[in-house]
């Protein structure tokens, strides 16, 4: 099997793939300070079903920097005779990127693209709900073309809770209805309208730039918090909670034989 990591800025994905299809999954926190070893034993732990032994080849992509050389000193140090590809640039992974500059598009953003015109075809609009909730558009070609990129839910909902002094968590469930008749039901409708309104809007927005009738778009929501907002868009009509570890396992094919 294919060991896929996806290290976000707030949560790391392991998964356990054969061939495209996901077998075993773990999320874990990330930890920007944490060492290979440390890292190898909380992987043994989330292995203890012997998995680990099962491995041919590993797959890596990370936006965290300090992050992304722990893992390369943990493929060494622990995984010396599997094949390993870690997402960075030089690795081919068969996405043009048509930004101002293609270096700063995050390894994650173009594998997340490259599974999707895969998987859904094109032109697409990917939604990833993590500490950020980004916007990838991608053509019917497979190019990345840009995204946008907005306040993440938790970060916003955290940043409400501290800045109103009456403001506090809540569970982000459906209310009873958008007017609400108290606080913790107002903080919900606020969240999940707003943000399904958020992702309407800007879908509609790009779907306009790319000169495509949303009939045609293939919007797909990935990300730990997509399935808060997904009944609440109009416009998302696909979920692929996994399309990040998908990605990993054609951007490993690609390279694994180079």
């Amino acid at each position: 099997m294919l060991l896929a990591i996806d290290v976000g800025n707030t949560e790391t994905v392991i998964g356990l793939l054969d061939g495209q299809e996901v077998v075993h999954h773990w999320r874990v926190s990330t930890v920007g300070n944490r060492t290979a070893d440390e890292m190898m034993a909380l992987m043994r732990g989330l292995f203890s079903g012997g998995y680990d032994e099962s491995v041919h080849g590993i797959a890596v992509c990370s936006t965290v920097p300090a992050v992304l050389r722990m893992m390369r000193t943990l493929v060494r140090r622990y995984y010396a005779g599997t094949r390993a590809v870690l997402v960075e640039p030089g690795v081919r992974t068969g996405v043009p990127v048509l930004t101002d500059n293609p270096r700063e598009v995050g390894t994650d953003r173009v594998v997340n693209a490259l599974a999707a015109i895969r998987r859904f075809g094109g032109p697409c609009i990917i939604v990833d709900f993590g500490t950020a909730t980004i916007f990838d558009a991608v053509s019917a070609r497979g190019e990345y073309l840009g995204n946008a990129i907005a306040p993440g839910i938790e970060v916003s909902l955290d940043a409400l809770g501290h800045a109103g002094a009456q403001l506090r968590s809540v569970e982000l469930l459906r209310p009873r209805s958008v007017i609400a008749k108290n606080t913790v039901e107002a903080l919900q409708s606020g969240a999940l309208y707003g943000f399904g309104g958020q992702v309407d809007g800007i879908v509609t927005r790009m779907a306009a730039e790319l000169g495509v009738p949303l009939s045609d778009l293939q919007v797909i929501a990935t990300g730990g918090l997509a399935p808060l907002v997904i009944d609440e868009s109009a416009t998302i009509n696909r979920h692929e909670p996994w399309l990040t570890l998908i990605g990993l396992s054609l951007v490993y094919e690609r390279n694994a034989a180079g």
